[in-house]
């Protein structure tokens, strides 16, 4: 049974061509937002804090500050309001979810950039 909702999955849900990213990666998302019979985009820059499930079903998780206060986000790899995704800065950490990130303030929140 679970085989045949990963065909389905697969066959029917349509991939998006995202860049690699994970945890520690600083990533600009591109989505857009309908007011009444407008859409607008809007973007969300922050630290990918997490990336979780797999296929069709994946989520990242981003986190930037808004003045003094953490503001996470939840998005789906598959959200149709989804239009781009930008890779700004690769950085280098030694764990695949980063919830120590929250607690960090000031210098200490600050990720080192992976060198090519």
């Amino acid at each position: 049974m679970e085989s045949l909702v990963k065909f389905v999955q697969d066959e029917f849900v349509t991939k998006k061509d995202i860049p690699d990213f994970g945890a520690g990666d600083t990533i600009t998302v591109y989505y857009e937002i309908k007011e009444g019979n407008k859409t607008r985009t809007q973007f969300f820059r922050g630290v990918v804090i997490q990336r979780r499930g797999s296929g069709s079903s994946e989520t990242f998780t981003i986190r930037k500050m808004s003045g003094s206060i953490g503001v996470e986000r939840i998005f789906p790899i598959n959200l149709p309001a989804l239009q781009k995704i930008e890779v700004n800065k690769r950085g280098k950490v030694r764990r695949a979810r980063i919830y120590y990130f929250r607690g960090l303030t000031g210098k200490k929140a600050r990720i080192k950039e992976k060198r090519h």
